[in-house]
C-alpha cells in the first residue's frame, strides 16, 4: 500500500509538473499585418476619424444604427489581417476600438463544415460605417494561432468597408454588449484563444510601422497573440490602468516644445481603426498659436507656413511621450497616398471638433512609432517606443 500511495504521488507529481511545462510552452504567437490605403481625399480621411471620435460614448451600437445617421466613409488607412475563417480567407481591419469579428463586406461568407448559425441578428455601428447580419460560429485562424467556435457576424448589409472584408476586433469584450440579440455578450477572439488553451495570456502587442518612400501598401505590422514581442520595442513597457469600456488612457500635458498646451487630463482612447492622432480643442488651438500652423480647408489637415522645429509631447500614465517633426508631419512622398496635392506641410493630427468624451485619440499615426500592449488580464495598456 505504502509503494501504490507514493507511486500515486509521483505519479501526480509528473503530471503537474509536465502540466506547468505545457502552459510555460505556450509561446506568443506571431500574425502579419498589411497597410493598405483607399484615399483620395484626405478630408475623407478626416471625416472617418471624426465619425469614430463622435460615436465613442454617445450610443450604443445598436442605438446609432438604429437610427440610420450613421455615415459611410471608406477612404482610410487601414492595417490587415489575413484571416481564415471556416475555409475561406478574409482580409480584416485590425480594430482595438470595437470587439466584433465579422466578415462578408467585400468577400461573401460560405458557410462549411464548422460553421453554423445561431440564428441570432447581429449589427454593430462604428460611427464611420456599419453592418448587419446574422451570427455564426466558426473555425478562425490567425498567424500560428486557431480557436474553435468563436461569434461570427455575416454581414447581410454592411457600409463604409468596401475594399475589405470585415474587422477582427481586439477590444474589451464590454463593447459586444447588445451587439447580438439573444445575448448580452459575446466572447472576443482572444478570450476563445485563451478559453481553448491556445495562448496562455489575454494579452495583444501590436506593432505599426509608417509607410516609407511612395509606397501605397506593404507588411509592415505584426501582432503578438498572448505576450509581447521584445525585439519590436526599445527601454521599458510603461502600462497605465485600461478606462472602460475601451482601451481609455488619460491623456495629459500636451506640449509643443517649451509652450504648454494645456495640464488638464484628457480622456483617451488607443485605438488602431483611427488614422489621425485627436487632441482637445483648446490643446488644438493653443497648438496653432504655436506652430503658426492653420486649417486648410482642402486638406482638412492643419498645414505650416514655417516648418517647424519644435517636439510634440503629452503625457500617459506618468510618462512623457513625444512625436519629432519628422514623425508627426506627412512625409512628401505620401502625399499622393493621402490625396494631397499641396507643396506645403502638413500635421497629422487634428482636433476633437469638441466631443466631450473622449477628446484623445491616439490612432495609427502615433502607434506608427510606439508599440502598444492590450493587456486584458491586468486591465490595463502598455506603450513603448518602437524599435
Amino acid at each position: 500500500m505504502v509503494r501504490i500511495a507514493i507511486s500515486t504521488a509521483f505519479i501526480a507529481t509528473v503530471i503537474g509538473l509536465a502540466s506547468a511545462l505545457s502552459l510555460e510552452q505556450r509561446a506568443p504567437l506571431k500574425a502579419s499585418l498589411k497597410k493598405i490605403s483607399t484615399v483620395s481625399n484626405s478630408l475623407n480621411i478626416v471625416a472617418h476619424d471624426q465619425a469614430r471620435l463622435n460615436h465613442y460614448f454617445k450610443k450604443s451600437p445598436v442605438e446609432e444604427l438604429a437610427t440610420g445617421t450613421a455615415p459611410a466613409t471608406n477612404e482610410i488607412f487601414s492595417y490587415l489581417a489575413e484571416t481564415k475563417v471556416g475555409s475561406q480567407t478574409f482580409n480584416l481591419i485590425v480594430d482595438t476600438g470595437s470587439s466584433n469579428t465579422w466578415v462578408g463586406a467585400t468577400t461573401k461568407f460560405t458557410a462549411g463544415s464548422t460553421g453554423k448559425s445561431t440564428g441570432d441578428s447581429v449589427e454593430v455601428s462604428y460611427g464611420s460605417g456599419s453592418f448587419s447580419g446574422t451570427e455564426f460560429t466558426d473555425t478562425v485562424s490567425l498567424g500560428g494561432t486557431t480557436a474553435t467556435s468563436v461569434s461570427i457576424g455575416v454581414a447581410k448589409t454592411s457600409s463604409g468597408f468596401e475594399g475589405t472584408d470585415g474587422i477582427i476586433g481586439f477590444g474589451p469584450e464590454d463593447l459586444t454588449e447588445d451587439t447580438v440579440s439573444g445575448v448580452n455578450e459575446v466572447p472576443t477572439f482572444m478570450q476563445d484563444l485563451v478559453s481553448q488553451g491556445v495562448i496562455s495570456s489575454n494579452i495583444l502587442g501590436v506593432a505599426f510601422a509608417p509607410l516609407t518612400g511612395s509606397e501605397e501598401e506593404a507588411v509592415n505590422g505584426e501582432l503578438t497573440l498572448g505576450g509581447i514581442d521584445d525585439t519590436a520595442f526599445t527601454g521599458e513597457i510603461t502600462y497605465t490602468t485600461r478606462v472602460a469600456p475601451y482601451w481609455g488612457v488619460s491623456v495629459s500635458n500636451f506640449a509643443f516644445g517649451s509652450t504648454s498646451l494645456g495640464t488638464t487630463a484628457a480622456s483617451g482612447i488607443v485605438d488602431t481603426g483611427t488614422t489621425l492622432l485627436y487632441v482637445p480643442t483648446a490643446v488644438y488651438n493653443k497648438f496653432l498659436t504655436a506652430s503658426k500652423g492653420k486649417l486648410d480647408n482642402t486638406s482638412g489637415l492643419v498645414k505650416f507656413t514655417t516648418k517647424p522645429t519644435s517636439n510634440f509631447t503629452f503625457v500617459v500614465g506618468g510618462t512623457t511621450y513625444t512625436l519629432t517633426p519628422a514623425q508627426y508631419l506627412i512625409a512628401t512622398a505620401q502625399y499622393s497616398n493621402w490625396g494631397i496635392s499641396s507643396t506645403s506641410g502638413f500635421y497629422t493630427f487634428i482636433n476633437d471638433g469638441g466631443s466631450e468624451a473622449p477628446n484623445t485619440i491616439l490612432g495609427m499615426s502615433f502607434l506608427e512609432f510606439y508599440y502598444s500592449v492590450f493587456d486584458t488580464d491586468n486591465n490595463r495598456v502598455g506603450l513603448a517606443p518602437a524599435a
